[in-house]
């Protein structure tokens, strides 16, 4: 387990399914991919949710885009932002192509991150940024999907706490199929190089 004290955010990567499938990805990683490949290993994107805007939004609202899934809360003051704007980076290296590119943000925390709280964060990164937010269920059934570890600390004396998650970033190609794994550790041009590879596969 890798934890970060500094702020209210903690991240997880031992005992996840992001480390298993970048354990297996990383064992092999064939031209042209600079990044983990996944395809096979991950289902393809599925879910039911509200979006930023209030809109009750699923995975067939993005087909025809290059989708990066993230799971994180607003709440969070090192790990999320640190990703979402490396990812808003990314996306900016693209150019005109990033006009078919979206970043699903799906939040952990859903009893404080209202539609209103999602939208004034995500928009903050960029256009192609959407906020996700779902029932205990919802997110609870999206998270097992992926494998993805989430858990709420005990409040301290000010009522505030701390969500650990994983920290991948699932990209799904134009149909929703599931084909790379960004972490921590992946560059900005690494990222922009295959999404544009996503991109012009059609």
């Amino acid at each position: 387990m890798i934890t970060k004290h500094a702020g209210i955010c903690r991240r997880w990567t031992a005992a996840t399914a992001v480390l298993v499938l970048t354990f297996m990805a990383a064992c092999s990683r064939p031209q042209p991919w600079l990044l983990p490949n996944i395809t096979g290993l991950s289902p393809a994107l599925k879910f039911r949710m509200t979006d930023d805007a209030g809109q009750t939004v699923d995975a067939a609202s993005y087909r025809g885009k290059v989708v990066l899934l993230y799971f994180g809360y607003t709440h969070c003051k090192d790990i999320c932002p640190d990703t979402l704007a490396k990812l808003a980076s990314a996306i900016q290296g693209l150019g005109h192509e990033a006009t078919n590119v979206r970043v699903l943000f799906v939040t952990v925390d859903p009893s404080r991150d209202t539609v209103a709280v999602l939208h004034r964060y995500v928009r903050a990164f960029g256009r192609q940024f959407v906020g996700l937010r779902g029932s205990n269920g919802q997110l609870e059934a999206l998270a097992k999907r992926y494998r993805v570890v989430y858990t709420h600390a005990p409040h301290d004396a000010h009522g505030d706490y701390i969500v650990a998650h994983s920290i991948g970033v699932f990209i799904f190609d134009r149909s929703g199929k599931a084909r790379l794994l960004a972490t921590d550790t992946d560059s900005v041009g690494d990222i922009t190089h295959d999404l544009q590879l996503l991109l012009r596969s059609g």
